[in-house]
């Protein structure tokens, strides 16, 4: 595994608030290059481990890079039972796990529009206390949280990946140092 820190042109430090009192940070990078479905998985399980309820992983990427294994090492991260399978909620729209906290799996890629966003009930899941985890999740990127983690995932090679984590809300960046 193969990891390079982006610098940011200035170390985090307060670039907006919202009318809400929430603060955002300048956005932080972290860029990760992987080579198997194991290693993608084991990334996966690392940051599993340092997330909290209230937590929104929001995923990006073609067919095929990665997005759901990588959801599999989260879920073993969180404390889901290793035997269990965690497979893309695409027909579904969300799939639920339980460890140390709840873990919501979604799928948006079918959903057209905000509106249809709104009446799958998806926007619930972004208020309960648990772990969020949406894949395509750039399709509804104005409807989400600002404390998301995005996750964008690139083929790089047949096996190879390459990972940019970012954020800037504070817990992002908690997290995104802590990786």
């Amino acid at each position: 595994m193969w990891i390079s820190i982006i610098p940011c042109e200035k170390s985090p430090r307060v670039a907006r608030v919202f009318k809400t009192g929430e603060v955002l940070l300048e956005r932080t990078e972290k860029k990760i290059t992987v080579h198997s479905t194991d290693e993608t998985v084991r990334l996966g399980k690392r940051l599993g481990a340092s997330l909290n309820a209230g937590d929104l992983i929001a995923l990006v990427g073609e067919l095929g890079s990665g997005k759901t294994w990588f959801t599999k090492g989260v879920a073993l991260g969180i404390g889901v039972h290793p035997k269990t399978v965690v497979s893309s909620p695409s027909f579904a729209l969300v799939n639920e796990y339980y460890g140390k906290c709840p873990l919501y799996h979604m799928d948006v890629f079918r959903l057209d529009s905000p509106d249809d966003f709104f009446s799958s009930g998806l926007e619930e899941y972004l208020t309960f206390e648990g772990v969020v985890i949406m894949e395509w999740a750039d399709r509804f990127a104005p409807l989400l949280p600002h404390h998301r983690i995005w996750v964008e995932f690139s083929i790089t090679g047949e096996h190879s990946r390459e990972i940019l984590f970012s954020g800037s809300h504070p817990r992002a960046v908690e997290v995104l140092v802590s990786l």
